[in-house]
This record gives structure tokens, sequence and C-alpha cells, in this order.
């Protein structure tokens, strides 16, 4: 087992981007460093991460088969283009597009990198088996999840969490939180 701090956060040095732009890169790193250990077998590994770390996971499934298998528990909005399919057709919609057009412009120009592609589109390229927990009341996009399983097709297992938080299925079912997820894992990586 490898836990890792993001980019710029807890021990880890560089630049932070709290909306986890770029940090597939992250990701691809602690692939590389596991499958260089002689006690890891490379075609089993899996990740875990948690909202932004649970994005951060499906981008870097999409990008590459490295990853066995993933359970992404959170993952919501990180841009104009997750934003904009769940805030249409209403007066808060078109506020909140605009704040999101100029939310995504400022983080795009602050870091100097473009906006990374819309989950939605990642998740229809991922084909490796795909755990998605969300909390779809918990106001932060988690809903959005729906249409990730939908995108990534069988390879996709959704579980909803109504009753929690974000991130909060593991206080809010704990034992079948680790069930599922441990489940998930022995079956995907036998």
């Amino acid at each position: 087992m490898l836990l890792f701090d993001r980019r710029g956060e807890g021990d880890s040095e560089g630049e932070p981007n709290s909306w986890g732009w770029g940090g597939d890169a992250d990701v691809k790193a602690a692939i590389d460093f596991l499958q260089r250990r002689p006690d890891v077998d490379p075609d089993r590994i899996g990740g875990i991460g948690l909202s932004v770390g649970g994005e951060m996971m499906l981008e870097t499934a999409a990008e590459t088969g490295e990853l066995a298998a993933v359970v992404s528990d959170g993952a919501g909005a990180r841009s104009f283009y997750e934003e904009r399919e769940y805030s249409v057709g209403t007066i808060e919609g078109v506020f909140g597009t605009v704040l999101s057009v100029s939310k995504t412009a400022a983080i795009a120009v602050s870091t100097n990198r473009m906006p990374p592609d819309s989950l939605k589109d990642l998740a229809a390229r991922i084909d490796q088996p795909l755990l998605l927990i969300a909390a779809p009341d918990s106001g932060h996009g988690e809903e959005l999840n729906r249409d990730y399983a939908r995108a990534a097709g069988d390879s996709a297992t959704l579980w909803e969490i109504p009753e929690a938080g974000h991130v909060g299925g593991i206080d809010a079912r704990p034992a079948e939180y680790e069930r599922r997820v441990a489940g998930f894992f022995d079956e995907a990586l036998r």
C-alpha cells in the first residue's frame, strides 16, 4: 500500500492545485514507483481516491491501463465542463455558469494550465473495473457520478449513499463500506 500527499500538500513539494488539475502526473509517478518494487505485482495495482483524489483516479485510469482497478469516492465537478452538466435550466444555473467559467478561467491563468478533459469524457475511456461511490445529496456535485457510471458502461459500478455527506460513506455505513471496497479490490485484482 502506498499513501501519498497531493502536490503541494502535506509533505509533498510543488505548487498545489485544489482542483487536482495535473494531479494525474502524481498518480502516474506513484504507479511507476510501485511497479519498480520487487514485492509488487505490476498487474495488480489498484487505486482509491477521495473527492479530488477520486477525480485524479478517474483521469489516470482513462489515460493508462496501469491501474488495474479504481475506486473513486466523492468525485464531483472540477471545472466548467462538469459544472455545466448539473446547473442547467435554472436561474441559479445561469449564475452558476458565469461563476464556473470565471473560476475555470482564473485557475487556468493562475496555474498556466488548460482545464483537464471532462470527467464524463474520461470515464468513457475507462475499461478497468471502476467503483464510483457518491453522496448525491451532499451538494458537492456528486450526482454527476451517475453520468460517469453511464459513460464508463459495463466496467463501472455506482454505489450511492444518500444519507452521507461528501466522502462520508465510510462514516454513514462503515461495515458496508469496508465490505464493498475490499470486496471490489479482491475481485478486480485477483
